[in-house]
């Protein structure tokens, strides 16, 4: 029997007027009683929060949550302890250190990014999880944090502190006055994982524009914490070790706590001005929407634009504006640039102070976008308005009804945790009351973590190279963490649960398992894992939850949320997908038959975990290599295909297998994943086919001239050939060799040795320093092929021209540390920096990284012979931490080069090619500006360009361009 429930309850976004929702009166999908549930799971009362934690009850101020909430709503009294124990608080939740938090995230694992369940770990201070943004704030341009499609969650925190030096009762009661010190970043399962953040009444009254009432209304018992295995001693006992010692993490209400309150804690300052910016953007953004929406325009995320596969994510167009505002009005001309490079000036005008102009002679910057009255760029402005988004205690309370009909119910009285009589499993989940065969026992949201990120590796901070911080070749440990995870073997997937009670249940026998002893035991399991059942409260939330499409903040759309359209949609994605959404996905704890009152709750934690404690067990106390460590196994089915036997490492589908399915030259296609077929982003990485043998041909015309040569020189470091930092030089290369012609000979190139102090790399960009060197090199590239794929840019994107205004090599044989950047950005979207390469190290791990659009997750890419890749605007990359060749790094083993010819190296060559109209000229010429020495400053002086590379008639070459001429 169907049942349609309409209610009409009080929310923190107004009245939910005739609301429906269809469920079975005999599965429970209609939601738990009002009298049943003491804490419930249900969308946050806070703006764009996601889920958030709801009292069931009333709790007074300084009581015990933990107390309260192990009580069913329908007892009409407060808990009391029984003297001298502490049996009236039937939970309380756990904290599991986490060994090698500092290198979980980039840089340090290489081909990753800041993973989902990251968000979810207290920090032992704030940003010691990720310096997030080294990467990212600090990059060129500047990607502000409130574009970051990601949620850094709790990186920022220091509400709450967990230290590993807390004691046992025994010792408890021995030194009262005991205060820990050994703080760790810790998962925190429980209150501490789910409930969202707000300011202390005391951290509200300091004034600004964000004050306001503060709401948080719970914090740390720190004097319930203990540390201790129940009596079991390492090595004697192998449950030493093998569960945390951390326990007794239990809460108070700060403030009086009302029927169906939002139970908040104050994550900290730093958190709060980091959330502050972010919702101030948000809502920004939201009233920009709803005026398109009224205008008639286009309210998506998207701008629709020729070759771009989903258009033009609208985020970008803040970045454009505040980088425009950096645009010079005037700029040296190349007469005076020359003149300021022989002084050794080869910086980009824009960095020079105000005022201070060191050249002899000055152009100005036609077709500059914004007027010399403008202001200040408006995204600076967003940190001085007031909270869009105020709240109170009336706003923060749901009704039970409400909560009833949409939240689940985390603990109801129930349950309770005590010590388990199983030998070595230390504490345990107990009924406290009869459950029937089929009942949901527990929920939980679920992080998502692959095996990787349990490893601990040797690391030392104070390497003075960075690539040696981490060493990947000794593993040390693996995270305490992984006890309490479940996978299955043939799936790169970990699902460790967060909710209060869940990770305190231990393993029994199951009737399913394929017994080898001929004495059949009675199972002992009485529970087993299930996805929510579509319908259910649960399903429903999770839903919603999942199915969110930004990944830095949730829509507040619940109540219009067409439920029912991906259900556990986790199920449907790519592993890989669903490690990015960390508790937005679920599963729940079924009776499998009726259970008792007093009855632990066990469940079959698979024969691979079995086998693997038996034999650990077993052991002798002293031949044990280690604590026990063995993640929880899912039976088989319960995974689905997507989840099994794939990979968890992102991989570009246009480029792995390409010499099996070659690209065609000319032929231009966005990067997409491999795992799902969606691109990097909406606009900038794209790889293009050149012709066969291109690469060969390009290297050949580069040893010719003596380029390859001079690399060689440069990158060993000889006599002459020593570049400081960010220093150039103007050689003839053509003087190596013995086949070029003596116009080769006289052909002058610079070499300029890039920020090495800065970036402790040995990058060289080499490239024309005089126009007949300018010229050979474009037409060399036209020759061998390269006019294909300028062709191409131009024919996708409907482009009705392309210049090719700056070109160069870049060199090195090691790097440490590289600046994520763009090296074309704001130009109207009609700007490629195509790089292709020369000479790469057989073997070599990936050489370049690439960031995507949501500025979280950078993959690292090979390059290929006779393929380019191409970033457009905002196409943010970087090398990759590489050592083919370091003087300066013992582990390589070095030796003094005595014969430079074998100097293991790489070599790449980068085009700029655009179509430059009064859209952008003034962008591209200040970008020009500041690369390398730039000695070509006057190309940029009028229309038509005086060189065209390419044209839709097809009568512009590399060789022979059109345009107007010197």
């Amino acid at each position: 029997m169907r049942l349609i429930t309409t209610v009409a309850i009080s929310s923190a976004a107004g009245v939910i007027a005739n609301q429906q929702r269809t469920c079975s009166a005999n599965d429970g999908s209609c939601g738990t009683s009002a009298s049943q549930c003491s804490l419930y799971l249900a969308p946050s009362t806070l703006p764009h929060s996601g889920l958030g934690l709801f009292s069931g009850l009333a709790i007074p101020v300084d009581e015990s949550i933990n107390e309260y909430t192990s009580r069913s709503p329908a007892d009409d009294h407060a808990p009391q302890r029984d003297e001298g124990t502490d049996a009236a608080t039937s939970w309380s939740d756990m904290f599991i250190p986490l060994g090698d938090p500092h290198y979980k995230a980039l840089p340090h694992r290489g081909q990753q990014r800041f993973p989902s369940w990251l968000r979810y770990i207290w920090p032992e201070k704030p940003e010691s999880l990720a310096t997030l943004e080294d990467t990212f704030l600090f990059s060129f341009p500047a990607v502000p944090a409130h574009l970051w499609d990601f949620d850094q969650g709790l990186n920022h925190a220091d509400g709450l502190e967990f230290y590993l030096d807390d004691l046992n009762d025994e010792l408890f009661e021995r030194y009262p006055d005991w205060e820990s010190t050994e703080r760790a970043s810790a998962f925190v399962p429980g209150l501490a994982s789910l409930a969202n953040h707000h300011r202390t009444a005391e951290a509200s009254s300091s004034g600004g524009p964000n004050d306001g009432p503060g709401l948080a209304n719970m914090d740390r018992m720190y004097d319930k914490s203990r540390s201790d295995y129940g009596g079991y001693e390492a090595p004697w006992h192998a449950g030493a070790g093998a569960f945390t010692p951390h326990h007794g993490v239990e809460f108070k209400a700060t403030r009086d706590v009302m029927e169906g309150m939002e139970l908040l804690i104050d994550y900290g300052d730093q958190w709060q001005e980091e959330n502050d910016y972010k919702l101030k953007h948000i809502a920004r953004k939201e009233q920009e929407n709803k005026v398109d929406s009224n205008d008639g325009s286009n309210n998506s995320d998207y701008r629709p634009k020729r070759g771009f596969v989903e258009g033009i994510h609208k985020k970008w167009d803040d970045v454009v504006e505040e980088n425009h505002f950096e645009i010079p009005y005037e700029l040296p001309t190349e007469k005076a640039k020359r003149e300021g490079l022989a002084e050794g000036k080869a910086r980009d005008s824009s960095e020079f102070e105000e005022g201070y102009n060191p050249y002899s002679e000055y152009r100005t910057n036609d077709h500059h976008l914004w007027p010399e009255e403008r202001g200040e760029w408006r995204g600076n402005e967003v940190r001085h308005e007031e909270n869009p988004y105020p709240a109170n205690d009336e706003t923060i309370v749901r009704s039970i009804d409400w909560l009833g009909m949409n939240g689940v119910c985390l603990t109801n009285g129930k349950l309770r945790v005590g010590n388990s009589p199983i030998e070595n499993a230390g504490r345990g989940v107990f009924a406290a009351q009869p459950i029937s065969e089929g009942s949901v026992v527990l929920t939980s949201p679920l992080i998502v973590m692959r095996q990787e990120d349990f490893t601990m590796y040797k690391t030392d901070p104070k390497q003075k190279i960075n690539r040696n911080i981490v060493d990947k070749s000794t593993v040390i440990g693996t995270e305490l963490l992984m006890n309490y995870a479940y996978t299955h073997p043939d799936s790169p997937v970990y699902l460790v649960p967060s909710a209060p009670l869940v990770n305190f249940v231990n393993h029994g026998t199951s009737s399913k398992k394929k017994k080898k002893k001929k004495k059949k035991t009675p199972p002992t399991a009485n529970v087993e894992l299930s996805w929510p059942k579509e319908g259910s409260n649960s399903a429903n939330l999770f839903e919603w939850a999942y199915n969110q499409k930004h990944g830095s903040h949730y829509d507040m759309n619940f109540e219009t949320y067409d439920f029912g359209s991906n259900p556990n949609g986790w199920l449907k994605d790519h592993a890989i997908d669903v490690m990015e959404r960390s508790g937005k996905l679920a599963f729940e704890y079924v009776a499998l038959r009726n259970i008792n009152d007093g009855e632990e709750i066990l469940i079959d934690y698979g024969p691979l975990w079995e086998e693997a404690w038996s034999d650990y067990a077993r052991l002798n106390p002293y031949g044990r290599a280690g604590y026990f460590r063995c993640a929880l196994g899912v039976p088989d089915g319960f995974f689905p295909k997507k989840w099994m036997k794939v990979g968890d490492t992102y991989e570009i589908a246009e480029i792995q297998d390409l010499a099996n399915k070659p690209l065609k030259p000319g032929e231009v296609l966005p990067m997409t994943w491999a795992h799902n077929g969606k691109p990097l982003g909406s606009k900038y990485a794209y790889v293009v086919g050149l012709e066969k043998g291109f690469s060969h041909r390009f290297l050949k015309y580069s040893e010719e001239i003596g380029v390859i040569e001079l690399y060689r020189r440069l990158l060993s470091e000889q006599e002459g050939y020593h570049l400081e930092s960010d220093a150039f030089s103007v050689f003839t290369p053509g003087t190596f060799m013995n086949t070029t012609t003596a116009e080769d000979k006289l052909m002058e190139i610079f070499a300029h040795r890039y920020k090495s102090d800065k970036y402790r790399f040995n990058m060289h960009f080499v490239a024309a320093w005089e126009e007949r060197a300018r010229k050979d090199m474009l037409k060399a590239l036209g020759d061998a092929g390269f006019d294909m794929a300028v062709k191409g840019f131009g024919e996708r994107f409907g482009y009705d021209n392309m210049t090719c205004f700056h070109s160069s090599y870049m060199g090195m044989t090691h790097c440490d540390r590289s600046l994520m950047h763009s090296d074309i950005y704001a130009t109207d979207d009609k700007s490629w920096n195509i790089v292709f390469p020369l000479i790469t190290i057989d073997g070599s791990e990936p050489e370049l990284d690439v960031m995507s659009e949501d500025m979280n997750t950078i993959v690292g890419v090979n390059y290929l012979k006779d393929v380019a890749y191409a970033m457009g605007d905002f196409g943010f990359h970087k090398t990759r931490m590489v050592a083919y060749y370091d003087p300066d790094d013992d582990r390589l083993n070095n030796a003094d080069l005595t014969d430079p010819s074998v100097l293991p190296m790489r070599v790449v060559f980068g085009a700029y090619c655009s179509q430059i109209d009064e859209t952008n000229v003034a962008m591209i010429r200040h970008i020009y500006d500041g690369d390398d020495p730039a000695p070509f400053a006057d190309q940029f002086k009028d229309f038509p360009m005086r060189e065209i590379h390419w044209d839709s008639s097809g009568a512009s070459t590399l060789a022979n361009p059109g345009g107007k001429g010197l």
